[in-house]
C-alpha cells in the first residue's frame, strides 16, 4: 500500500491530582482514499502523540524510519502528507471514549 497521509488526532488530558499527562488517538493512512486505514493510539502517560505514531507505523512496517528521525521528517522526506490534530484539556472520559469507539468500529466490520 502506498501512503500518500498519514493523519494523526489525539486528545490530551492533564490529571492535576498526580500531575501527569495522557493521551490518546488514532492513526488514519490515506484518509479519504479507498486504501484508508486507522490505527489506535491506546490510552498512556505521557505527551508524544507523534512518536508513537511513528513507532505504530514502524511496528506495523507501513513506514521504514531511522530512529533519529522523526515522522515528520520522514513524511518530508518522502512526500507523504501529514497533518496532525490534538485537542488539549480534554476530560479523562473523552480519552477513553476513543478507544470505545474504536473498538466499536472494528467490531461491526468483523
Amino acid at each position: 500500500m502506498k501512503t500518500k497521509t498519514i493523519d494523526i488526532q489525539a486528545k490530551h488530558w492533564f490529571d492535576k491530582v498526580n500531575g501527569n499527562s495522557y493521551f490518546c488517538g488514532t492513526v488514519t493512512l490515506n484518509y479519504g482514499m479507498k486504501n484508508e486505514k486507522t490505527f489506535l493510539m491506546p490510552f498512556q502517560n505521557g505527551c508524544g502523540y507523534e512518536q508513537q505514531a511513528k513507532e505504530i507505523l514502524t511496528e506495523l512496517n507501513i513506514i521504514s524510519s531511522d530512529w533519529w528521525l522523526s515522522l515528520y521528517s520522514f513524511c518530508k522526506e518522502n512526500k507523504i502528507i501529514l497533518r496532525q490534530s490534538l485537542q488539549e484539556n480534554c476530560l479523562q472520559r473523552e480519552l477513553t471514549q476513543i478507544e470505545k469507539d474504536y473498538n466499536r468500529n472494528l467490531e461491526t466490520k468483523v
